[in-house]
Parts: structure tokens; sequence; C-alpha cells
């Protein structure tokens, strides 16, 4: 694909993604599994700051503040309207939790968070839709608000996951570069392997405590037929 068209891609995924035309309650599911996958969320004796990039409207923050009295969370995203249905849920207390909109491959979120003051990030399908030549930008800016030792939570979408596979077999146009796709919606996907995560993130100055393939079976009923999944789960500390 010439550069004149990936530009024209990229563009109209951002637009996309800032007006997001369902970014409602309803249409995310709660993940009350993220407590589950990551121990860390689940404990209830410190406190702890926690950011969560992408946190759409709020089903991730609303069920780890209402489990958790010790935690405060920063939750950014890119869509001004899912910010807005997050600071309109009755849940929402300026006092526990702070959510404002942010581009992370062009602001800093030092701008609202101060410099290594975040105990833990949660990144969870967030960097898969971000152009590969920014993800490095995007991981130094989580770097700086980090605490040394600080630890930043990851799972995304893993290389040969179904969703990959089909793009694959399809029409070379939803190709954008290795691993890197349009959606029929305009928004972008990147599949991950567990070395080019690692390598991302080791070169903005974290460790890799993990880094693995998590395999999962779904079941699409309406096309009456199994799925087979792929995710990148990790967990990396700052230096």
């Amino acid at each position: 694909m010439d550069q004149e068209k990936l530009d024209n891609r990229l563009k109209r995924a951002k637009e996309i993604l800032a007006n997001e035309t369902k970014p409602t309650p309803e249409f995310w599911v709660n993940k009350h599994w993220v407590d589950r996958e990551f121990e860390e969320l689940a404990s209830k004796d410190d406190k702890k700051t926690i950011l969560e990039v992408g946190c759409g409207v709020g089903n991730f923050i609303f069920p780890i503040l209402q489990a958790n009295p010790n935690l405060f969370i920063y939750a950014c995203d890119f869509s001004r309207r899912a910010i807005e249905f997050v600071k309109s849920n009755l849940q929402y207390d300026e006092s526990r939790c702070k959510a404002f909109v942010c581009d992370l491959t062009a602001e800093k979120l030092a701008k609202t968070i101060a410099v290594e003051t975040v105990d833990l990030v949660s990144a969870i399908f967030v960097l898969s839709a971000i152009p590969p030549e920014n993800m490095d930008e995007v991981i130094r800016n989580i770097h700086e608000i980090l605490r040394p030792g600080g630890t930043v939570l990851f799972r995304d979408y893993g290389l040969y996951d179904e969703a990959q596979l089909r793009f694959s077999s399809a029409n070379s146009e939803n190709r954008l570069d290795e691993n890197f796709y349009v959606r029929q919606d305009g928004t972008m996907s990147y599949f991950f392997s567990v070395d080019d995560l690692s390598t991302r993130f080791e070169g903005a100055g974290f460790t890799t405590l993990e880094a693995k393939y998590v395999y999962r079976e779904t079941t699409n009923r309406k096309m009456e037929m199994c799925i087979d999944r792929v995710f990148v789960q990790a967990k990396f500390a700052k230096i």
C-alpha cells in the first residue's frame, strides 16, 4: 500500500475512534476477568495508583474501584464521548478516579499525571490499535509516569489469532504493514509476537517479567462455529 493511502487510512481510523458511534455501556462487557488474570489488581492491602490507557466507558475501572477501596485510578481514552460516559457514571467519584481525553501518540500523560507516581498501568487491547511506528513513543509516554519498579499489565491480540488469519485470506487491501491490518469499520489492528512486544518495551526502559501466548476457544453462536483466539499477555516493570 502506498504511503498516501496508508496515511489516509490512519487519519480515518483516528476520526472513527475520536467520534466512536458505539461507546455506550451496553457496547462493552465489564472486564471482571482482568483482576483474575492479574493478581496485582486483586490485592487490597496497599494503596495503589493505577492508570488505565484506553479506558472506554469504564468497564474496567468501576468493577476494580468497587472491589478495592485502596485504589486511585487515572483513566484516559482517545474518544471524548467515551470519557463523557465515564464521568456521567453514578460511580464516578473524583476523590478516587480522574478520567481525561488523551491521544497517547501526541500528548504527554505527564501533563495530567505527575512523573513517576503511578504503580500500575493497564494496557488491555489498546496498543494494537496504534500504528507500529507510533508504538515506541506510546510506551515511552507510559514509562515517564510510572514509578521505578512500577508495572505494566498487558493483554492484546497475538500472532496468528483467528482474526489475523481472516484478514490474511481476505482482500490484500486489508493489510497495511507486517501484522497490521485495517478492519471493516476502518479501525486498525496489530497482532503481536511475544518477542516483538518484549523488544519494544525493553527498548523503552522496561524489563520483561512475563510474556506468553494465551489460547482461548470462543463460540460464535450466530455462525455456529468455534473460533481459536490467540492473545499475548505480559507484565513489564520499569527499570
